[in-house]
């Protein structure tokens, strides 16, 4: 099923936890593993320090059906592996599809498992799959998680082909950040293959299972950001090169040759991007060959971050057009029903047409149309003295008033006049915190232009390669014709225009809520959609940052804005 395959959590793949030593235990289709009993793998592709028993506890006997906590539908059963069984169900209370692990409250990982959600939950980095719930009730554990039916698992992405330059490099910077971001407050991932990384309709990568998936498989490392490091580089190995970068297969990917170590990407597949191929391998445990072989070796999500900032940026590919076929005059053949068809090869004579309007019929009607344009233009003339007359008297009366005939075909345009703003606020989905100097946001709607709200400092304009954007939400109080919106920059800057849907009954709350309408740059920029535009809640996007000369520093300064129906 489509959703299975986007959405479901990866805690029961074996697929390359084992790539050096061990074979991957096969799934069915329902996703119960064959050989349970030999399903506790050391992890050793991912860093681990091996996996916990996990004692007695069985997965609890559940059907589709059940709720939990009078809430949560239990709809498909995904994974029933090791003690606990993950689910696609339905939150009755929202409407809306989520996924939930249940295991024991007397499993050995239960409490870790808590744990690990809790903390999760926490960092609410929109980067990642969130946690919505982990509750302990009824002698069970569960963990209620986000479903994105609209994302794709980059194992399906790779099973046509390898990526995209510009979609391989975007993959490995989000990752990279996102991890960097997660290992900042102390949480690790310990299982980030490609079944733990998604990419959603609007092409933003996300990842799932951060802290949660390692601790249901009692996974531990002594070197976190080491394994997820390696990890990376392991996911960006497979997008250039559809070849997963150790002996074993593993993720429906072929893996290297034997006995001929890690070689680099650049190596195994002709044509790939020769920085991304570095960067792989500097992320990459190689046993010293990216120490003799390119610069040093990165360690940490950080690192991987510093030397993707490092490389010329990767520009998205220019959009393709298709040269329309040359124009085909073709000839006019009349059908040959009831006749006899012409013989193969022999050359059919065609007839020479009369002059046009040659015949009697054509004289005739040469005269016709003579006769009414005569016709018609001394009707015209006539008209046209009759209202110069009426003019000339009616301009001869001071005490005439000019009326508007109630039927004018062409009325004057709606006059545009302008919306108020109800409330601001800043917005920024991909940053660690969500938030960007939120207590001068209420500059923007002042109408004094002495006074502006920034973003953060960045080492340069397109936000130092950590996102691809910050803004602002304007909230018009209830939908409203939007006609143009006007922005006022201390620089030049870049910017989109972008609307929620007019139904949508509350404030979007990540970048896919909103849908882009218009763009521009400059100082003053005006934003006009193409199209009518009706919405209550507007982002004021901004894209490219301009240098400030008061301090050198790459950050955007919104001093007002105007909407106007």
């Amino acid at each position: 099923m489509a959703e299975r395959s986007t959405a479901a959590v990866d805690v029961a793949d074996n697929s390359g936890d084992e790539p050096l030593t061990a074979q991957a235990d096969q799934s069915t289709a329902d996703g119960v593993a064959k050989n349970r009993e030999r399903d506790t793998d050391t992890d050793e592709a991912q860093g681990s320090g091996g996996t916990e028993s996990s004692g007695k506890a069985s997965a609890p006997e559940l059907h589709s059906g059940h709720k939990l906590a009078r809430r949560y539908r239990l709809e498909e059963c995904v994974t029933r592996l090791d003690g606990f069984s993950s689910w696609r169900a339905v939150d009755e209370k929202l409407r809306r599809a989520v996924g939930v692990h249940i295991l024991p409250a007397d499993h050995t990982r239960a409490r870790s498992v808590l744990a690990a959600a809790r903390s999760s939950a926490l960092l609410g980095d929109p980067r990642f799959v969130q946690v919505l719930d982990a509750v302990e009730e009824n002698d069970l554990v569960y963990v209620v998680h986000e479903w994105l039916p609209d994302a794709t698992e980059m194992t399906t992405l790779l099973a046509a082909g390898p990526l995209e330059v510009y979609d391989a490099y975007q993959m490995v910077t989000q990752v990279s950040a996102a991890m960097a971001a997660a290992h900042r407050e102390g949480l690790a991932h310990l299982r980030l293959n490609p079944n733990a990384v998604l990419r959603t309709s609007s092409g933003q990568w996300r990842i799932r299972g951060l802290a949660v998936n390692a601790a249901l498989r009692g996974i531990t490392s002594e070197t976190p950001q080491r394994t997820d490091t390696e990890a990376i580089g392991a996911l960006l190995y497979a997008a250039l090169t559809q070849r997963w970068p150790y002996e074993s297969d593993a993720y429906g990917l072929s893996g290297l040759p034997k006995d001929v170590g890690l070689i680099a990407p650049d190596q195994v597949r002709a044509g790939v991007h020769r920085g991304l191929s570095e960067l792989a391998m500097r992320a990459l445990v190689n046993n010293g060959a990216t120490a003799s072989r390119h610069e040093s070796a990165c360690t940490t999500p950080e690192e991987l971050v510093k030397a993707i900032g490092e490389m010329p940026r990767i520009r998205p590919p220019e959009p393709s057009f298709t040269t329309p076929p040359d124009y085909q005059r073709t000839t006019y053949q009349q059908g040959t029903y009831g006749r006899q068809a012409p013989h193969p090869g022999v050359t059919q004579p065609v007839p020479t047409p009369p002059p046009p309007l040659q015949s009697r019929t054509g004289k005739a009607l040469k005269w016709a149309v003579s006769a009414l344009l005569i016709a018609a233009l001394g009707l015209g003339s006539w008209q046209l003295a009759d209202a110069l007359m009426d003019q000339g008297n009616n301009s001869d009366d001071p005490d005439q008033t000019q009326t508007t005939d109630g039927n004018d075909k062409n009325p004057a345009k709606p006059v545009s006049k302008p919306i108020a703003i109800q409330s601001a606020r800043d917005f920024d989905p991909l940053g660690s915190d969500g938030s960007e100097n939120s207590r001068d946001i209420d500059s923007v709607r002042d109408s004094d232009a002495s006074s502006y709200w920034q973003t953060s400092y960045y080492a340069s304009s397109d936000f130092g390669r950590l996102k691809s954007g910050v803004g602002v939400i304007l909230d018009l109080g209830k939908v409203q014709q939007v006609g143009k919106v006007t922005v006022t920059f201390v620089g030049d800057t870049s910017v989109e225009l972008r609307a929620a849907s007019g139904d949508t009954g509350s404030e979007p709350t990540s970048l896919d809520g909103f849908a882009k309408v218009a763009e521009g740059s400059g100082t003053s920029v005006t934003l006009k959609p193409g199209d009518a535009v009706k919405a209550r809640y507007l982002l004021v996007w901004l894209t490219d940052l301009p240098k400030q000369a008061d301090d050198g520093q790459f950050r955007g300064r919104v001093a007002d804005i105007k909407v106007t129906s």
